[in-house]
């Protein structure tokens, strides 16, 4: 049997590529309103360049200050993977910088999410490869472990399984939990379309806020009359 903390799974069921692809473009804030404002990740998650991100997820479940198994991860992904790495949300030290990501392009794989923090952020800006992280320290890490690998993992805040859909755009990371994939793309389709009809409704100056007072008068609101 594996030793806790010290697991590597290397075949794990991704979702669809087909599927994957659908939500490429898709707007992290429909996403995350079409599953209850849930499985949208911390705002602390920030962008580090203007590259939106779509992949299937291998996860690194890391100890704080240190890379060993998040390298190995990095052996392990297949084009289109996006690595979510766990640390804790430490920042104390970086557990990845240019060199892993160079790697990384160079294996196709499509970014990471990191839950914790980077360092070499000035070249990273200028490569073409998403990156999203906590926060940013000079100070290398350790690689020594424990760790694991695609196992369920927590980054910011959301539980992340192997093979989910990860999103990021500016807005941040949506988790799309695979098996709900399809049904979530639908609604998040209708949500689009209602979105271009009310945009239309604005420039048509005929948008129909009448729900406004309707609320208001639900709650026991005095709405005064115009």
């Amino acid at each position: 049997m594996p030793k806790v903390g010290y697991r590597i799974i290397e075949e794990i069921e991704r979702a669809d590529l087909e599927l994957v692809n659908k939500f490429r473009g898709m707007p992290t804030s429909i996403i995350a309103d079409n599953m209850g404002r849930f499985y949208a990740m911390d705002s602390e998650l920030t962008p580090y360049n203007q590259f939106n991100l779509v992949g299937t997820a291998v996860t690194v479940k890391s100890n704080t200050a240190d890379n060993l198994f998040f390298h190995k991860a990095l052996d392990l992904a297949k084009p289109g993977d996006v690595i979510v790495v766990d640390v804790q949300g430490d920042c104390t030290n970086a557990v990845c910088g240019e060199v892993m990501v160079r790697y990384a392009m160079k294996k196709k794989i499509a970014g990471f999410v990191v839950d914790g923090a980077i360092r070499d952020v000035d070249s990273i800006r200028e490569l073409d490869f998403s990156v999203f992280a906590k926060g940013v320290s000079p100070r290398g890490p350790h690689k020594t472990g424990p760790g694991e690998i695609n196992v369920p993992i927590s980054c910011g805040g959301v539980i992340v399984n192997p093979g989910d859909i990860i999103v990021g755009d500016q807005d941040g990371i949506a988790v799309v939990p695979k098996e709900l994939a399809e049904e979530l793309f639908q609604k998040s389709i209708e949500t689009v379309n209602k979105e271009v009809k009310i945009f239309e409704d604005i420039e048509k100056e005929c948008l129909d806020r009448s729900w406004i007072d309707e609320t208001l008068r639900s709650i026991g609101c005095q709405v005064p009359s115009k």
